[in-house]
């Protein structure tokens, strides 16, 4: 692998990786998702919009049909470094992409950190934000690339029950939650030399 890369490189061979252990999912580096639907103008109870959309830099989507697909986790990613603005920023698309889609799972993931742990400004900053992660290289260690894949599987979970509770609040027949808990989970190193 090479000693420098490419924020977009890197995110598109995780992408491909990622793609070939997740079955029944696709993983795709920088597919449009769309984050606002502007209305432009009324005409008869229907309306005329305008759709806008950023680019994702891994999404994770189900195939539905033929030409037809669900969101169901972004994965933002960033090397080397993320700021504070980055987090900020990140963390905003977040929002605005589960504003449109209720049931996806977002998270950012930072490449190349060359150590431990996640800044700071993640948790701050973060707050729409449903994972965070960091490797510290570009290719994962065997405990990395595990720990990205068990969260990959929990946040499509999650998605897929997230838009069973959206969709099914008002059927009669739904399953009658009586409790929602979103836990803290952290994965943390013992060797601080790792």
């Amino acid at each position: 692998m090479k000693k420098y890369m490419k924020e977009t490189e890197w995110a598109k061979l995780v992408a491909e990786r990622l793609d070939t252990e997740l079955s029944g999912f696709h993983v795709q580096a920088g597919k449009k998702l769309t984050y606002a639907n502007e209305i432009i103008e009324y005409d008869e109870g229907s309306s005329l919009y305008n759709e806008m959309g950023y680019e994702t830099d891994i999404l994770i989507y189900e195939s539905t049909g033929e030409k037809k697909w669900k969101p169901r986790v972004v994965i933002e990613t960033k090397i080397n470094s993320v700021t504070t603005h980055d987090a900020i920023t990140y963390s905003q698309k977040a929002s605005a992409h589960k504003y449109v889609h209720p049931y996806l799972r977002y998270g950012i993931f930072i490449g190349n950190r060359k150590h431990y742990p996640l800044p700071g400004r993640l948790f701050r900053h973060g707050a729409h934000f449903d994972f965070m992660l960091s490797w510290k290289g570009y290719e994962p260690l065997e405990y990395e690339w595990i720990a990205l894949i068990e969260i990959a599987n929990e946040e499509i979970s999650a998605s897929k029950q997230l838009e069973e509770m959206f969709l099914n609040s008002r059927n009669k027949d739904r399953i009658k939650y009586f409790a929602l808990h979103k836990p803290l989970i952290t994965k943390s190193i013992k060797n601080t030399n790792e």
